[in-house]
């Protein structure tokens, strides 16, 4: 370890320091846990407090945010069946399950010991190979980057199960989404001469009325049937800590993998927690001997949902402490609080500011260990959730979607979004269309756009995805990962016919 991480670590184990991680872990885990509100808005909330303080003080305060941002997604997925940011999506196709089936305890405390694990992984990854890894990321220009969003789509193939037309329908619309609004040559598209949609529609109102609606509706139909929607969570909610260490103990490879994936993802810039959470999914899933259980409450795809999702966390200080490029809007925040205090991100930041650095790494190490003891303490209260009466916790997480959704510019239309995108994931559910394709073609499709655009304006010509040898891998991988989702598909469908008769 070199001298300036242990020199920085104890500055960061100072009790001012200290204090200021665990008011960001909190502030984060309360801010990740409300649907719509996401890490960035907590961060902003942050961000003006750091003014006064000095450089290690207002760095540490904002990495304790992160910290807990990344993994306070998990309550909201798990009792709500709602992802609390779009990075903990995925953590809803088997928390969600989980908590109906009577565990809400157990899915807590695997989502809770993965973001730690996922979080202490990217750290590693931070301190040992960071500088390289940064060199690396430089080396993805838009038709890597393209390339990379293109592989990330056909993961619709994996997450549509059976219903494989119907998820590519879904997607579509999802794509379509994001072509509302200006394109890069400022031309208006799609608004209809109504002026609100010239600025196109944001995504987490879409995504939360997607599953949000969707979601609640169901749960007011069951009840209204007469049926109970969180099946066996009528008395006293536990929290079986045994089951859970024999659950993580099985999932050591699923961890590592689903922690690796998230690092890299997160250290190239504009891709983000995203992209990571739903490639690590459908790893898991292809790696799976069992992946028909996957989107029915299983261990696994927890474990790789929020070991991804808590290691972007580290992995996107990459390209920001080495190279000085933030990834994302987070990362160009804190950005914003060195360059505040006159510090300026880049490969000279190692040498003329190494305690800084240290502290950095420092502060992400124990916001971690932070982070599992205070979700561990109170995962108890957060399973209480499944408790509350539908009649009162419906119009409760409905009024809290919406203050999410205004909260972001501050604009009513945002709401009007939200419910519109409400009604249509509800005839999409109705209709057993998978809202998920959805919900990834609006998250990449700007993205998609940008990337696309940005490689023709630089060469014209279309072989350059084919010539450059990583765009050319990872589009190889895509057409790989259809392959291999159209057969594994096919082989569980076999298996489900077979069944029946095997057993008569």
């Amino acid at each position: 370890m070199p001298e300036f991480f242990a020199e920085a670590f104890m500055i960061v184990l100072s009790p001012s320091i200290l204090g200021l991680i665990v008011i960001g872990v909190l502030l984060g885990i309360v801010g990740g846990s409300i649907p719509g509100f996401t890490v960035t808005m907590a961060i902003l909330v942050v961000f003006p407090f750091t003014f006064a303080m000095d450089p290690i003080a207002g760095v540490s305060l904002m990495v304790g945010v992160f910290a807990g941002g990344y993994s306070g997604g998990i309550v909201s997925g798990v009792m709500l069946g709602i992802p609390g940011t779009p990075s903990s999506i995925t953590t809803v196709y088997d928390g969600y399950p989980m908590a109906q089936k009577g565990e809400p305890g157990r899915a807590l405390g695997i989502g809770v010991l993965s973001s730690f694990f996922g979080m202490v992984i990217s750290v590693v990854v931070l301190v040992t190979v960071g500088p390289a890894l940064a060199s690396l990321s430089m080396s993805f220009r838009p038709w890597e980057l393209t390339a990379l969003i293109i592989f990330a789509l056909t993961l619709v193939a994996g997450l549509s199960g059976a219903a494989m037309l119907k998820g590519l329908i879904a997607a579509a619309i999802g794509l379509l989404v994001t072509t509302v609004g200006f394109d890069r040559s400022n031309n208006s598209r799609f608004d209809f001469g109504y002026a609100p949609l010239e600025s196109g529609l944001e995504m987490l109102p879409v995504m939360i009325g997607v599953f949000a609606f969707s979601q609640l509706m169901e749960n007011l139909e069951i009840r209204k049937s007469g049926q109970s929607p969180r099946q066996g969570v009528t008395g006293g909610v536990s929290v079986p800590y045994r089951q859970i260490l024999g659950d993580m103990s099985r999932q050591k490879v699923n961890v590592l993998r689903s922690s690796l994936i998230g690092s890299f993802v997160g250290a190239l810039p504009g891709t983000g927690g995203t992209v990571a959470n739903f490639v690590s999914y459908d790893q898991a899933k292809k790696f799976s001997k069992v992946p028909h259980e996957f989107g029915s409450g299983t261990p696994s795809g927890i474990v790789a949902s929020e070991s991804s999702n808590s290691a972007v966390a580290g992995g996107a200080f990459i390209p920001t402490l080495a190279l000085g490029i933030p990834g994302d809007l987070p990362m160009a925040i804190m950005m914003g609080v060195l360059i505040l205090h006159g510090i300026n991100p880049g490969p000279l930041l190692f040498e003329q500011n190494p305690i800084l650095v240290g502290a950095i790494y420092s502060s992400l190490l124990i916001g971690a260990v932070i982070m599992v003891i205070c979700q561990l303490a109170l995962v108890r209260w957060f399973a209480k959730i499944a408790l509350i009466p539908q009649e009162i916790l419906v119009p409760v997480v409905f009024v809290l979607c919406a203050v999410g959704s205004f909260a972001l510019n501050n604009n009513l239309f945002d709401v009007w979004v939200l419910f519109a995108f409400g009604v249509v994931g509800y005839l999409l559910f109705k209709a057993e269309v998978p809202l998920t394709p959805l919900v990834l073609g609006v998250v990449l499709g700007g993205s998609l756009e940008r990337q696309l655009f940005r490689a023709l304006e630089i060469d014209d010509n279309w072989m350059a995805f084919l010539t450059r040898p990583i765009s050319a891998t990872l589009l190889g991988l895509a057409v790989l990962s259809v392959v291999i989702s159209l057969i594994q598909n096919r082989r569980i469908a076999e298996s489900l016919r077979s069944g029946p008769a095997k057993g008569s």
